[in-house]
């Protein structure tokens, strides 16, 4: 009677949303503490957040650990909130979305490329990150209008007639802020801060484009680190010749430059689903599916600034993640459920296989958690049973060398596959994928899976 009465009292539902947060809990930790993963993740449903935690370092070289506050670079997560931006100005009749940008930059070389064109990267133009490779004094910061300047005066050739396809474009989005601008009389960062940000209650949210001219950083900030090979540790990339652009590139806004935490973008995600900036009507053409990004793929669109999935197993799909140099991003909302997953790491370890970890777990499917993968020493024998080609959405082809198994794949390196059993082995690089066979009594082969971050799927044999 006891636990009848227990159950009547509280609903189920508390039940399962405990049970999420400890799965969740549980895997994240897992990739922290097995795979290095650094960085911050919430998770909500129903508008209510059902699971945040800040796993690893803000600062490396400090140990300065994160928290709940600690403020990274959005990367392109910020192009939602130009699109914004520019949906307020147009709501204000500063613009209209068919306006020809030459109205903005008359000295554009580019004919019939409207705003409409650059929010949903059907515009056409060059990569201003190609340009500034190739044709920038790399000593120098460059800022929106040297984009502008750049275009007018390398006249590079558009990659394709504009609205005729999709292809992504920083060059469009910058070009965005500086209508902002232009059209307001004020900064992209002042008129950001006075027209979405303040008004939110985003307290911890900015535009931050200085930390190379000025080596100033804001309160709390999470500096963004990479991997560094030959020295086995985290580094800025400030230092690392491949990653110049972080300092040539640093002056530029519109395509990246927001900087937020976990609880100020699950505050722009309730906001997102009321008319608290813009209309209803200007917000429900935000969050369309307005253009298809690939021939070949009729499921994924964009909107103004976000991926959109109109159809998906759990509804309708709205998304965007974020790169650079010492970050990865990640917003996913499944707005049919009011479901939303906010990661953002500091340390480039949000891939798109965790996010597939965490869906899993929201969908109640199978995951394995992640543990520490200990070798152990077998019969290099075993190993001829399993040497072969294996196929189901990619193919791998296992070897034997030196009384090791790898996985072989033309083009890049052989990674080494140690056991941890008999059947079992775990990918040598450090990531979380695994190989399992199971055999009959004579050793033979009989199923073989890949575990790729807790998801198992079949291999078949095919070679």
């Amino acid at each position: 009677m006891k636990k009848i009465c227990f159950l009547l009292l509280f609903p189920v539902t508390l039940f399962a949303q405990k049970n999420y947060s400890s799965l969740l809990r549980q895997f994240m930790t897992g990739q922290h503490d097995y795979y290095r993963f650094n960085g911050n993740v919430l998770v909500a449903k129903g508008g209510k957040i059902i699971y945040q935690q800040d796993l690893g370092y803000a600062d490396f070289n400090t140990k300065r650990p994160l928290n709940d506050s600690s403020v990274f670079e959005m990367a392109s997560l910020s192009k939602q909130f130009t699109a914004m931006g520019i949906m307020i100005c147009k709501e204000r009749g500063l613009l209209s979305y068919d306006d020809n940008i030459k109205k903005f930059f008359p000295g554009l070389p580019y004919d019939n490329i409207n705003v409409r064109n650059l929010l949903t990267h059907t515009s056409g133009l060059p990569a201003y990150e190609d340009q500034f490779e190739k044709h920038w004094d790399h000593q120098k910061i460059a800022y929106n209008k040297d984009v502008i300047e750049m275009l007018q005066q390398r006249k590079d050739t558009l990659f394709f007639k504009p609205g005729s396809k999709w292809k992504y474009s920083n060059t469009g989005y910058s070009l965005l802020a500086s209508i902002i601008e232009k059209v307001s009389d004020m900064s992209y960062n002042d008129f950001m801060a006075k027209n979405i940000f303040q008004p939110l209650g985003m307290t911890h949210t900015f535009i931050y484009n200085t930390r190379r001219s000025t080596g100033k950083f804001p309160a709390n900030y999470a500096l963004g680190y990479t991997y560094s090979d030959s020295l086995k540790r985290y580094i800025l990339p400030d230092s690392v010749t491949r990653y110049n652009m972080v300092y040539y590139l640093d002056g530029i806004v519109g395509d990246g430059c927001v900087n937020s935490t976990t609880g100020d973008l699950f505050i722009w995600d309730r906001a997102l689903y009321k008319n608290k900036l813009v209309s209803a009507s200007s917000l429900t053409e935000m969050l369309s599916p307005l253009v298809q990004r690939s021939p070949g793929d009729s499921t994924g669109f964009y909107g103004f600034g976000v991926m959109v999935e109109p159809v998906s197993p759990r509804g309708k799909v709205i998304s965007h993640t974020g790169s650079w140099p010492g970050y990865n991003t990640l917003l996913v909302r499944r707005t049919d459920i009011d479901e939303t997953i906010i990661a953002l790491s500091n340390n480039e370890t949000m891939n798109g296989n965790l996010r597939a970890g965490l869906e899993s777990i929201l969908a109640d499917e199978d995951l394995l958690m992640p543990y520490e993968h200990k070798e152990v020493k077998i019969d290099p024998a075993l190993l001829d049973h399993y040497v072969g080609k294996y196929s189901a959405f990619l193919t791998l082809v296992f070897i034997k060398k030196d009384g090791k198994l790898y996985r072989h794949r033309d083009g890049t390196p052989d990674i080494e596959l140690k056991p941890e059993s008999n059947t079992k082995f775990f990918y040598g690089d450090g990531t979380d994928r695994q190989i399992e066979f199971e055999v009959d009594s004579t050793g033979k082969v009989i199923k073989t899976w890949f575990i790729n971050t807790g998801q198992k799927g079949e291999l078949k044999r095919v070679g």
